[in-house]
């Protein structure tokens, strides 16, 4: 199967995408919107049973460039996430 290019533009929805692969699709999403100075990402997980958000918000508890998160504070609620990231600065290349 071919990979298929995903738009970088600060919402990942994950419905498209095997949950297996969210342990590693959330941080590469995650820095390549810092690449780009995305530094609010929303992260469309489902209601569902909350296995998956409760998967994402692990994922974003560890991950280094991550200042805050929460769930959104729109229609979707606790189907989302929004994680708010830091600013890349100069130390951080290489």
């Amino acid at each position: 199967m071919e990979p298929q290019e995903y738009p970088i533009d600060g919402v990942l929805d994950l419905h498209a995408f095997a949950p297996s692969d969210v342990g590693d699709l959330v941080p590469e999403y995650l820095r390549a919107c810092r690449e780009k100075g995305i530094l609010r990402v929303r992260i469309v997980h489902g209601k569902g049973t909350g296995t998956l958000r409760r998967s994402v918000h692990a994922i974003l508890d560890r991950h280094a460039h991550v200042a805050a998160y929460e769930t959104a504070k729109d229609a979707s609620s606790w189907g989302a996430t929004i994680a708010h990231l830091t600013a890349p600065e100069d130390s951080d290349a290489g």
